[in-house]
């Protein structure tokens, strides 16, 4: 008889997306569940996709006092019920609800990835709170990862906890498929179809974000540095894919404003196939502020693209500087400009294959999933 293991996420994307192919590689030795909201029915899609089981247990992102202890006390009956042999959380409520309700529940192994901090980038008492609920999660697991190396260095700096940080493989949480992110399936006549489609044209260069548009994610800073851009340089286009949160991290006024006039932005939403779109770009432009260990920026290599990203965590272990991209501090603008304005006239330059070989060396997906079952079975 296979042993549990119970996968849980804040929402249901985190399993189908961060996790893709890994709980139905699972189980193969596990009999695995998975746990999230259900998020208008998206654990359905879970459950399809890794053909597995998924119990629903709604759970708010932001602080919710009364919704969290509801949420907490759901999870603690599923882990009474289902007794399972491993309870393996990411994302950070979903983390800190699930380490408390497994522990209550006296499940053996509790295990949680950390894949992003968000107090580095905080202050005050947010900032505090925010370090206490990652000390109690960290008290109440008895094994915890690290995405990347930087991820274990604040939990290091910050104390958060004395027990041992173990990276699985080379870092990130599932590896890439690099057979799926391949620029090889993109011939030359779907790709100006898609140009076509954005009204760019053949001339243009292109640079691509790939990710939510959140201030977090430097967006404010990328918009302003790109309209001075087209101030300067003819034939360029910036392509923002994904949603906006304006409730949670909202970007400014006058950024949305310059989106939605300056039309050498394309904007189109959240898409569910990213690859045709860095198979149209030339450079990926990511200046986010924090990251665990961000797919977006191993996606463009693997896709042969390289990326301009800030000095965090997960990025600067991605990218090597001057092989398959290059790294600014955070929330530079002027040197984010540079950057742009310097690979657009080729004075920064990046071979395709080698950014591609980069990133299959080192986190193709087989090895990542065979490194995280190695980890579980030396649980006894």
């Amino acid at each position: 008889m296979k042993k549990k293991l119970i996968r849980t996420a804040t929402v249901p994307l985190s399993l189908s997306g961060l996790l893709t192919g890994q709980l139905k590689f699972m189980s193969n030795y596990f009999e695995v569940i998975g746990v999230a909201s259900n998020g208008n029915n998206q654990l359905q899609k879970v459950s399809k996709q890794e053909g597995i089981q998924t119990i629903p247990v709604e759970m708010l992102r932001h602080i919710s006092p009364f919704n969290d202890l509801k949420s907490l006390y759901q999870l603690y009956r599923v882990f009474k019920k289902e007794k399972p042999f491993i309870v393996h959380s990411i994302t950070p409520k979903a983390g800190l609800l699930t380490m408390i309700a497994a522990k209550l529940a006296g499940v053996p192994h509790r295990l949680h990835t950390f894949t992003g901090l968000i107090f580095p980038t905080k202050t005050g008492m947010i900032q505090k709170i925010l370090i206490g609920t990652d000390k109690i999660l960290c008290y109440c697991a008895t094994n915890i990862y690290p995405e990347g190396e930087g991820v274990k260095k604040d939990l290091i700096a910050y104390r958060i906890t004395k027990k041992p940080l173990t990276i699985i493989g080379n870092g990130n949480v599932n590896g890439i498929d690099i057979d799926y992110f391949s620029p090889e399936l993109f011939d030359e006549h779907s790709k100006s179809l898609l140009k076509e489609k954005l009204n760019i044209t053949k001339d243009d260069f292109v640079f691509v974000f790939i990710g939510r548009l959140v201030r977090d994610k430097g967006i404010n800073e990328l918009v302003e540095v790109f309209t001075q851009l087209t101030e300067e340089l003819n034939h360029i286009k910036l392509l923002l894919i994904g949603d906006y949160e304006e409730q949670l991290d909202p970007l400014e006024e006058k950024t949305i404003n310059l989106i939605k006039s300056n039309k050498h932005i394309i904007t189109t939403g959240w898409v569910d196939d990213v690859r045709p779109y860095f198979a149209i770009s030339d450079v990926l432009t990511f200046p986010s502020y924090r990251e665990g260990f961000p797919n977006v920026v191993m996606q463009a290599g693997a896709m042969g693209l390289p990326s301009i990203v800030t000095n965090i965590s997960g990025c600067n272990e991605i990218v090597i500087e001057g092989k398959n991209g290059t790294i600014i501090p955070p929330k530079n603008a002027s040197l984010l400009f540079k950057k742009m304005q310097d690979i657009k006239n080729k004075k920064l330059q990046f071979d395709a294959r080698t950014c591609r070989d980069l990133i299959t060396s080192r986190y193709e997906q087989k090895m990542l999933w065979q490194a995280v079952l190695d980890e579980y079975n030396t649980l006894n």
